[in-house]
C-alpha cells in the first residue's frame, strides 16, 4: 500500500445506508498512510455521526459551509487546494444528479467542483434506481467529465430487493484508488487517434444502411489515452455517447467521411487505433428524394468503400503503431490473423461479438490481442476501460522498442 502513503484524500459521505461502509473504508485508508478529510451531507449525519469519522480520520469533518472556521479561507476551498483524490462513497443517486448538472448547495457538492484532482464515485441505491435511464444519463455525464465510477455489487439491497446497487466491498474502493495513483502519465508527449462507433451510408434523405456499433470501445481508448497523458483526436461515427473531456473530437457520418478524417490526421499520430465498424460497401445511387414503397421488390446495389484501416496500414510511418479490431462469428483467430497479415497492422484486436458480455452495446469485453511477432494473448471478460488499458500497455511496448 506503499503507493498511497503520504496522499490526502477527500471521502465524501451521502444519505445511503451504506455510509455505515465508510468507516471501515476510512479505517483502511488510514492504515495505508492516507490523510483522509471527511465530507458529510446532511442526510448522511442521520446514518452515523461526523464523531465516528473524526476520531477515524483524525481530522474534523467538514458538514456545514457555514460553520465558524478559523482559517482565513473558505473551507471548501482549502480542502480542495490540497485533495489528491476525491471520492465520494456511497453516492446516492441525488448527489450524482446534482453533481451531473452542476448544482452546488452544499459543502460536499461544492468541494467537487473545486478539486483540480482525480474524482471517483462509489453509487449506492436500489436496483431500479441505478437502472432508472436518468440516473444512468447522469452517470454518462459525469463519466464524459472524466469521474471514475466505481461500478455497485450485485446482491441483496436494504430495501429488500436483489439486483445491482450494493456500493463496493471497501476492500475494492480501496483497489481502485491505488489504480489511479498508479496511473503513469506513460503517454505523455504522443498523439493516438482512435476512431469509434458505425457510419452511415444514406440511401436518401431518411434512410440509411448502417450497423450495431455503439462507440463505446473506441471512447474507452479515448479516456484512458488522456487518462495517461496522451494528446487525444476521436474521430466517431454517430453514437449517443458525451464527449470524453479533453480530447479533439471530429464527428463524421459516413464510411468517405471517415475516411477523409483518418488520412488528414494519421500522419501527426504515434498510434492508430481503429476501433469503429466502417461499413464496407455504400448504395452506388442516392436518391436525394425519399424513396417510395413500390408493390415490387426493391434491388439496391451497393459498391465498395475505401479499406481505411488497409491504406492506413501500407502506408504508414515505420515508427507508427497501428492497431486493428476483428469483430468475427465465425474462426475468429484465422480471420483476425489473415486480417493482420492483409492489413499490416501491429496489433490485432479479436473478438467473437456472439459471447455474452462482447461485442458492440455492451460494458465489457473479451478480446484477442494478436501481434505480428506471432504471440496470442487471451484476455478475460472485463469491462471495456480495463480492456483500453490492457492494450494500451501492450501499445506503449511496442512504442519503446520504435522510438
Amino acid at each position: 500500500m506503499a503507493i498511497l502513503e503520504g496522499k490526502n484524500i477527500i471521502l465524501g459521505v451521502t444519505g445511503s445506508i451504506a455510509a455505515y461502509k465508510a468507516v471501515d473504508l476510512t479505517s483502511r485508508l488510514i492504515k495505508s498512510g492516507v490523510s483522509v478529510n471527511v465530507v458529510m451531507t446532511r442526510n448522511a449525519t442521520k446514518l452515523v455521526t461526523p464523531a465516528t469519522f473524526r476520531y477515524i480520520s483524525r481530522n474534523r469533518v467538514a458538514v456545514d459551509m457555514f460553520e465558524e472556521n478559523i482559517e482565513w479561507q473558505p473551507e471548501h476551498i482549502s480542502l480542495a487546494d490540497k485533495a489528491d483524490l476525491l471520492i465520494i462513497a456511497p453516492a446516492t443517486a441525488n448527489i450524482i444528479a446534482k453533481l451531473a448538472h452542476g448544482i452546488a448547495d452544499d459543502m460536499l457538492s461544492t468541494v467537487v467542483l473545486a478539486v483540480r484532482c482525480p474524482v471517483l464515485i462509489a453509487p449506492a441505491m436500489n436496483c431500479h434506481m441505478y437502472n432508472n435511464p436518468i440516473f444512468q444519463e447522469n452517470m454518462n455525464i459525469l463519466k464524459g467529465y472524466g469521474l471514475i465510477f466505481i461500478e455497485p455489487d450485485y446482491g441483496l439491497l436494504a430495501c429488500g430487493y436483489e439486483g445491482k446497487g450494493r456500493l463496493a466491498e471497501p476492500e475494492n474502493i480501496v483497489k481502485e484508488i491505488q489504480k489511479v495513483f498508479a496511473k503513469k502519465q506513460d503517454f505523455s508527449g504522443k498523439t493516438i487517434l482512435v476512431t469509434a462507433g458505425p457510419t452511415r451510408e444514406p440511401l436518401d434523405p431518411v434512410r440509411f444502411i448502417t450497423n450495431r456499433s455503439s462507440g463505446k470501445m473506441g471512447y474507452a481508448f479515448a479516456e484512458a489515452a488522456i487518462m495517461r497523458g496522451a494528446e487525444v483526436i476521436l474521430i466517431s461515427g454517430p453514437t449517443a455517447l458525451t464527449k470524453p473531456a479533453n480530447v479533439k473530437l471530429l464527428s463524421v457520418e459516413s464510411a468517405l467521411e471517415m475516411y477523409k478524417a483518418v488520412k488528414e490526421n494519421s500522419r501527426k499520430a504515434h498510434a492508430i487505433i481503429m476501433t469503429a465498424a466502417v461499413s464496407d460497401y455504400r448504395p452506388k445511387n442516392y436518391s436525394h428524394h425519399k424513396i417510395k414503397k413500390q408493390s415490387s421488390d426493391l434491388s439496391i446495389t451497393l459498391e465498395r468503400n475505401p479499406d481505411i484501416l488497409m491504406e492506413i496500414g501500407h502506408n504508414k510511418k515505420h515508427d507508427q503503431i497501428l492497431v486493428g479490431f476483428s469483430m468475427e462469428t465465425e474462426n475468429l483467430l484465422e480471420n483476425a490473423v489473415q486480417k493482420m497479415r492483409n492489413k499490416n497492422t501491429d496489433l490485432m484486436i479479436a473478438n467473437d461479438v456472439t459471447q455474452s458480455g462482447a461485442g458492440f452495446g455492451t460494458d465489457t469485453n473479451i478480446v484477442w490481442i494478436l501481434s505480428k511477432t506471432g504471440e496470442q494473448k487471451k484476455l478475460p471478460l472485463m469491462s471495456k476501460s480495463d480492456v483500453a488499458d490492457a492494450i494500451l500497455d501492450e501499445i506503449k511496448i511496442l512504442m519503446n522498442n520504435s522510438f
